[in-house]
């Protein structure tokens, strides 16, 4: 019996979803029992998605609602009652796309949640803590660092349309975590701000390793091959030249790494006390269903968790270290002989 999923002969995908990639037809029918609910979730979605969307592009124009409403209101929906199914749809299409992890269906939840915070700057979906997790598992750190230094921004006039919205660009990931650890900051941004500075620490000790590895090969190839394992926030940093030299500088800059990390562990145990403690051991939290919070709660915990974990463990080492600041051993680690362990 052929299988109801048709796969994309041309793209290697599955018809319906658009995002599950296949080598063949076999491949596909093997794989037809797992995929099959989340790719009609996702088809399904889709299609209340284009419905809610007609919808709006049919309203009539009148004294509140200009013909064209993407282009005309677009920052103010939600705002607008009429907007919000479309905006509610929006999101039940994002979800179940990031239950598929494939880079093409998370390339494809990070631009519908990019444009749906375009649409809406006020953002009552929350999107703002999602979206830092989709960029870092797209490998978008840089962007990510600035999307978290913009929000924490508390001088922006969310009222006027006419300014800039989420501009901020090659801010230094490097600098100072103190508006992140501030009573009031957004937990769920310290915690992915946590991972940033973590990949850049296991990068820097990356290339730590490398120069003591590479001393029996040219100087040029060396060089050559440190450029190329550079991530794009590191490359275009004003530190750059001093993480290459590796002299006093890089070993000073590997400490303050840690004591950033550190401090932001701390902030967000203050913000959720049970956040650290479910990333080492998630149980049901990753499939309990989602509901109202406050802050510091449990189910506060639970959205933060189902938003970022596929981040955390696609990292490799990172939840080492966050197994190693729980036990009191990240600090007095000596960085010339850390191990690390693969999740």
């Amino acid at each position: 019996m052929l299988s109801s999923l048709q796969l994309n002969r041309e793209t290697g995908t599955m018809q319906a979803c658009h995002v599950m990639p296949y080598c063949g037809p076999e491949h596909q029918v093997a794989h037809r029992n797992d995929h099959k609910k989340l790719c009609n979730a996702i088809k399904e979605s889709k299609e209340h998605l284009d419905l809610e969307e007609q919808k709006l592009r049919d309203l009539p124009p009148d004294a509140f609602h200009p013909a064209k409403i993407f282009e005309e209101h677009a920052g103010e929906f939600w705002g607008l009652m009429e907007t919000r199914p479309y905006m509610q749809a929006r999101f039940g299409f994002v979800d179940a796309l990031t239950k598929i992890k494939t880079t093409n269906s998370v390339q494809l939840a990070f631009d519908n949640a990019w444009d749906m915070l375009r649409l809406c700057r006020s953002d009552n979906m929350g999107l703002r803590d999602l979206v830092p997790s989709l960029f870092l598992r797209l490998g978008r750190d840089q962007e990510c660092y600035d999307f978290l230094k913009w929000y924490a921004d508390d001088e922006y006039d969310w009222g006027d349309m006419s300014l800039p919205f989420l501009d901020l660009k090659d801010a230094d990931v490097f600098e100072p975590v103190d508006k992140f650890v501030e009573e009031f900051a957004d937990t769920s941004h310290a915690i992915a701000l946590t991972l940033i500075k973590i990949r850049l620490l296991l990068e820097l000790r990356n290339l730590k390793d490398l120069e003591i590895v590479g001393e029996k090969l040219p100087r040029e190839m060396l060089d050559n091959v440190q450029d190329q394992l550079l991530s794009h926030a590191i490359s275009i940093n004003p530190r750059k030249k001093v993480i290459l030299e590796k002299g006093d500088e890089f070993d000073d800059l590997m400490s303050e790494l840690k004591l950033q990390i550190n401090e932001l562990h701390v902030a967000v145990h203050k913000g959720n006390k049970y956040f650290w403690r479910f990333l080492l051991h998630p149980g049901q939290a990753l499939t309990s269903p989602i509901s109202a919070y406050s802050s510091d709660s449990y189910e506060e915990m639970v959205l933060y968790l189902q938003y970022c974990y596929d981040s955390w463990v696609e990292t490799p080492g990172a939840i080492t270290i966050i197994q190693q600041l729980e036990d009191d051993e990240f600090l007095d680690e000596d960085d010339d002989t850390y191990e690390v362990i693969d999740e």
